[in-house]
């Protein structure tokens, strides 16, 4: 895991010593494909260990702390290499047109940041990483020559209600509200529902379309809910979150519809299909959880390639609206496909990888709150308008005249490839991802003592049918 961390601030500090270019994002990608490599071997050692949670032999960074800083449990196993995967393919598809503006260093640090954070289940670390993880944002903001003030207002105003909530449930011996209340708010403005969503647009419109995807996709925000506050929120709370969540589903899902430039389309429909995932946690129950972990992770992995693949079209045509039919698919008929398979996986497309997480959220929704189920239909149903009007903008219609080849390079291949594997295969066999995400959600939901065995889906229920067995009926 430490081998792990490290590899992507070797990887920055030496991409930084090359002069050439594309020596930077040699280094850059090697040191991003490591990182994917070890993430990949930490969740594979950890589902073969069969514990609860696991750490590092030798933990170098608990040795010098004095506390156990970094551990993985059965929520945190896939979100390091699903973290990773994005940076490397961020990397690899960064367009010939972006790459000497492309901040290869940062996106480093930031991978370690999210890699620390996903794999930190100590409080004071969580708040520690969260805060860090807002520089590099602010450091390309201000590198471009943009204004940062809106971004640092939000940023000083999330950590300053998540560090005093979490003061006041420290101290506060009898359980008040206003702590958790805080610190909630805190982490929805780090998250961007509404009304605290402007600082996110701000973001996709004057930082590097990359940077801005790789701050917002792993959804930090959700992970320091789960592990700071939920799922023993007051029930207060809980009903706020409800309610911000189903706003902002709605709210973004509108905007979407209306947007007509590329970057802040697609800023509204991610917060859209995020909260999504705030939604399913807000349902305190095995079905809910479970669905708002599976959103969760279909909506990072869809929702990146989405957006990598608007970034590999801005690159070839400039500013990207939808004032009139472009007719690019004669040009490139490979991105095409995959912005309509990623676009229609995140809404939960029959076969996708976004289908079984969708099915189990309205299912949960319409258990607990009727109403709350049609609205999330109703929501999707706007995004899924979204996407094929934009589709039909950016790829039909008359056609492109071009004197360059427009078609996808080997890379973006190569990289769209890797996504469409994963959501069509996914989509196509969910059992065991699904059975991985609910044996997270139970031991999210139950409170376990570190030694405390959980049964998996498939051994509960084999419990389960062996007592129905030998069950007298009379009993």
């Amino acid at each position: 895991m430490e081998a792990m961390m490290i590899a992507p601030l070797i990887g920055s500090w030496l991409q930084r010593q090359k002069s050439q270019l594309a020596a930077r994002r040699k280094v850059a990608l090697i040191s991003s494909g490591l990182t994917l490599i070890l993430a990949l071997g930490a969740w594979i050692d950890f589902s073969l260990l069969e514990v609860p949670q696991a750490h590092d032999l030798w933990p170098l960074l608990s040795m010098l702390l004095g506390q156990e800083w970094l551990i993985v449990d059965a929520l945190s196993s896939p979100l390091l290499p699903l973290a990773a995967l994005i940076h490397f393919l961020v990397i690899l598809m960064t367009p010939p047109t972006k790459r000497r503006r492309f901040p290869y260093g940062l996106v480093l640090v930031m991978e370690t940041l999210v890699l620390l954070l996903f794999a930190c289940r100590l409080p004071e670390g969580i708040l520690l990483l969260l805060a860090l993880s807002a520089i590099p944002p602010w450091m390309d903001l201000k590198a471009r020559g943009h204004a940062t003030g809106l971004f640092w207002m939000h940023t000083l105003t999330s950590l300053a209600l998540m560090v005093g909530g979490w003061l006041l449930m420290e101290s506060d011996q009898k359980g008040g509200p206003l702590g958790p209340v805080l610190l909630m708010i805190g982490l929805l403005i780090r998250a961007g529902s509404v009304p605290f969503h402007l600082w996110v647009a701000d973001l996709f419109e004057n930082a590097s379309f990359g940077v801005a995807i790789l701050h917002v996709t792993p959804m930090a925000s959700a992970y320091a809910a789960i592990r700071l506050i939920l799922p023993d929120a007051p029930d207060l709370l809980m009903d706020l979150l409800g309610v911000l969540a189903l706003v902002t589903a709605l709210y973004s899902a509108g905007m979407a519809l209306v947007q007509q430039e590329a970057r802040r389309f697609f800023c509204f429909l991610f917060l859209s299909h995020s909260s999504l995932v705030w939604l399913g946690l807000e349902v305190i129950s095995p079905l809910g959880w479970t669905a708002g972990l599976c959103v969760w992770i279909s909506v990072s992995l869809c929702m990146a390639g989405f957006g990598l693949t608007l970034r590999a079209v801005e690159s070839r045509v400039g500013y990207l609206d939808w004032k009139h039919y472009r007719g690019l698919y004669r040009h490139m008929p490979m991105l095409a496909i995959f912005f309509l398979l990623s676009g229609l996986a995140c809404i939960g497309f029959p076969g996708s990888i976004g289908f079984i997480g969708m099915e189990m959220l309205v299912e949960s929704a319409l258990n607990a709150y009727p109403h709350v189920g049609v609205m999330v239909l109703l929501a999707a149903a706007l995004n899924g308008i979204a996407v094929l009007a934009v589709y039909f903008r950016i790829f039909t219609g008359s056609i492109h005249p071009g004197s360059i080849s427009l078609a996808a390079m080997p890379h973006e291949k190569w990289a769209v490839g890797i996504l469409g594997i994963l959501i069509i295969g996914v989509g196509l066999a969910p059992q065991s991802g699904v059975n991985s995400r609910y044996q997270a959600a139970m031991e999210l939901l139950t409170p376990a003592s570190n030694d405390t065995w959980i049964p998996s889906h498939d051994q509960a229920s084999g419990i389960l049918g062996s007592l129905s067995d030998g069950l007298n009926p009379n009993d």
